[in-house]
């Protein structure tokens, strides 16, 4: 049995995995701050580049093309190169890419850049997670892992405010603020800063202890478990678990390989694939992406619409202490499902309430009371949401996987999530165009339905369950 470190106690030894989580969560925060960025500029560019509404939106949601790409490759390098190294060259391309899209001279290399900064941002979306699940501590690996969510929210919050705060300096997007360049510009070049801080917190973190087992660095995923365990576990414990789980992997067949009998993959991993597409297919970007359109339909001017969506991205962030603070007591299922039943009730009071809109398109309007309805849905649905699937779903990508699997399969799940966020983005405006918001809402509302009957069919609870227990033989029925 290994001897703690002298001086390391339960409490100092959470508190280093605690700022270990928080480090890989800056992360999310690059995350949420790309998703948000571009909607304080989009109007700026289309206007400097002359562009159509088609080119503008692929100029918006190319980024999402990137993160899934990026997604998909980072958990296969983070097994060949392991987890820190991934994670700084993730902030590497998204700190280039945060310059040259600030200096960029049409849409089509901007277009360009904004695919680099997905690639940055889905390689984050990936390894937080998963570095997370493997660092914590059984007991607080919920807690932890929800911080990938909650880093995503603020980083939304981070845009909105830093985009307001610029366009009104220069007294609009479009407008000059300093050394001749236009506030949109800028608003791409403050992502520096938060990718530089990653880089460098990336750069310092020690590797996670599963890789290096992997890797046969028994003695140095010694030394980073005693610092994060504490004298109640063992390190030699917790190392001969892993190899224990290694080898049983490797008696399967292609160990290190998602291929399996289920349409070319491992049951377990279409469970993360459905619930990663769950998540969007919800819709829940549609609120961050086209909030402002909403809020004016129910009457508020173009300032105040803006702040409302301010309050919501506000709402989100609150929300997720919620989830922090329940995960590992009440446990992932129930969260869940929880989730699902008040998305669903939410949405489809939405989808009621905008049967009672006049007009079209983006002009449409909604009178009394289904405008309180419409507006007090939303923020319930994001409430919902923010409690319970926005962190969850990270949380289970990062810990429901076999040892041998879980970067990779994390990558396709990630990248599945992504792929699913870019189907709702570039589908919301012809919906709402041809439709009227009644049909795209009433349809997020039978996605979370379908998602509380999935989650009842295919989740187990996973609280409180060592990573190396994960073997996946729970989700064999998926």
């Amino acid at each position: 049995m290994t001897s703690p470190a002298p001086g390391i106690t339960a409490r100092s030894a959470h508190r280093k995995a605690t700022a270990l989580a928080v480090a890989a969560a800056v992360g999310g925060f690059l995350f949420g701050f790309d998703s948000s960025v571009i909607n304080g500029a989009v109007d700026a560019i289309e206007g400097q580049f002359d562009l159509n509404s088609t080119v503008t939106g692929l100029v918006v949601a190319i980024a999402l093309l990137g993160c899934a790409l990026g997604a998909w490759s980072g958990g296969k390098l983070a097994d060949r190169w392991g987890r820190t190294h991934v994670m700084v060259l993730g902030a590497i391309l998204f700190f280039v890419s945060s310059i040259l899209s600030a200096i960029a001279w049409s849409a089509w290399d901007l277009a360009l850049w904004r695919f680099m900064a997905g690639i940055g941002i889905g390689i984050a979306s990936v390894i937080a997670p998963a570095y997370i699940a493997e660092i914590a501590p059984a007991v607080m690996r919920g807690r932890l892992g929800s911080l990938q969510q909650l880093a995503i929210t603020v980083g939304i919050f981070a845009a909105l405010l830093s985009d307001q705060i610029l366009a009104t300096a220069a007294g609009g997007a479009a407008e000059e603020l300093w050394f001749g360049w236009e506030a949109w510009r800028w608003m791409f070049l403050v992502a520096v800063v938060p990718a530089a801080v990653y880089g460098i917190l990336a750069a310092r973190m020690p590797e996670s202890p599963r890789y290096l087992v992997t890797k046969g660095k028994d003695d140095d995923a010694r030394r980073v478990l005693s610092s994060v365990l504490g004298p109640e576990e063992d390190a030699d414990d917790r190392i001969s678990e892993i190899h224990r789980s290694i080898q049983v992997d490797e008696k399967n067949a292609e160990l290190g390989s998602l291929k399996g009998d289920r349409f070319g993959l491992k049951p377990i991993v279409w469970v993360g694939i459905v619930m990663a597409i769950f998540q969007q297919f919800v819709g829940i970007n549609v609120i961050f992406y086209y909030s402002t359109t909403l809020w004016q339909a129910v009457g508020f001017d173009e300032s105040q619409a803006f702040l409302v969506s301010t309050i919501t991205a506000v709402t989100n962030v609150a929300v997720t202490f919620i989830a922090i603070a329940l995960i590992d007591k009440v446990g992932r299922r129930v969260l869940l499902l929880i989730g699902s039943a008040g998305m669903t009730v939410t949405l489809a009071l939405m989808a009621v309430a905008f049967t009672q809109a006049t007009g079209s398109g983006e002009n449409i309007t909604l009178g009394a009371p289904w405008d309180i309805v419409a507006l007090v849905s939303a923020n319930g649905f994001v409430v919902f949401f923010g409690a319970t699937w926005g962190p969850l779903m990270w949380v289970l990508l990062g810990e429901m996987f076999p040892n041998r699997i879980r970067a990779a399969a994390l990558g396709v799940g990630a990248a599945a999530n992504w792929i699913a966020n870019f189907t709702i983005t570039l589908t919301f405006p012809p919906m709402l165009d041809n439709f009227g918001p009644t049909v795209p809402y009433l349809m997020y509302a039978v996605f979370a339905a379908l998602s509380f009957f999935f989650v009842l069919a295919k989740i187990p609870e996973t609280k409180g369950i060592e990573l190396e227990d994960m073997s996946g033989d729970a989700y064999r029925r998926a």
